[in-house]
């Protein structure tokens, strides 16, 4: 049984996601065999799952990220005694940046230029053509996403949305857009966390399997 598979049997209500998830993953495939990286924003509980898909792409999730050896190499060759314990403790990483963190930005450019443009003054800096931003918002409609995604795709950006039932602004922006089957921001947020769960696992058996 496949990851994707797996999800949904564990959650069947989440069937009418699975071709939408895979279009996701073929393009997170895409971004990071380029040399791409991932931006994620969101608001409020979105904002944490932005922190959660982060941390799951940055570090070992469910595979082991065992250095290879050029780079264990390199290492060595500069950190002197340091260099066993360095390698041995670095993990391969999935490079993703959360918008929703950096505090000194945000408070800035909420309190000099306008907060709803935040998280798209934060892609302009970040964003190169070939990188991808996932945007979450349980209606579809949160206006600093919104702006972040017009400006990611006018960068050259990929877009991936991950929203609730019909989508709201998302849907008419984004590449690609997951849509939870529900109009309860909590049930939404209970089905985007295996839904992000299934897309970091599966990027990271292509990149790390055995």
């Amino acid at each position: 049984m496949t990851t994707l598979s797996k999800m949904i049997s564990d959650y069947p209500a989440l069937a009418p996601c699975q071709a939408d998830i895979n279009s996701a993953f073929l393009q997170l495939k895409t971004t990071y065999q380029n040399g791409g990286k991932v931006l994620v924003c969101g608001n409020g509980g979105s904002a944490a799952d932005s922190e959660h898909i982060v941390g799951e792409l940055m570090k070992g999730f469910m595979q082991q990220r065992k250095l290879p050896e050029a780079a264990r190499a390199k290492i060595k060759a500069v950190a002197g005694e340091s260099g066993e314990y360095i390698c041995d403790n670095l993990q391969g990483a999935l490079p993703a940046i959360s918008l929703v963190s950096q505090s000194a930005i945000i408070s800035a450019f909420a309190n000099d230029v306008a907060a709803d443009m935040v998280f798209a003054q934060q892609v302009y800096g970040y964003g190169k053509p070939g990188d991808c931003l996932i945007g979450l918002s349980t209606s579809g409609n949160a206006k600093n996403v919104h702006f972040a995604m017009h400006t990611a795709k006018s960068l050259g950006l990929a877009t991936i949305g991950l929203t609730g039932s019909g989508g709201g602004l998302l849907a008419s922006i984004c590449d690609i857009t997951i849509c939870a089957p529900s109009n309860s921001t909590p049930k939404i947020q209970e089905y985007h966390l295996p839904i992000y769960h299934t897309l970091c696992m599966m990027i990271e058996e292509e990149f790390f399997g055995a």
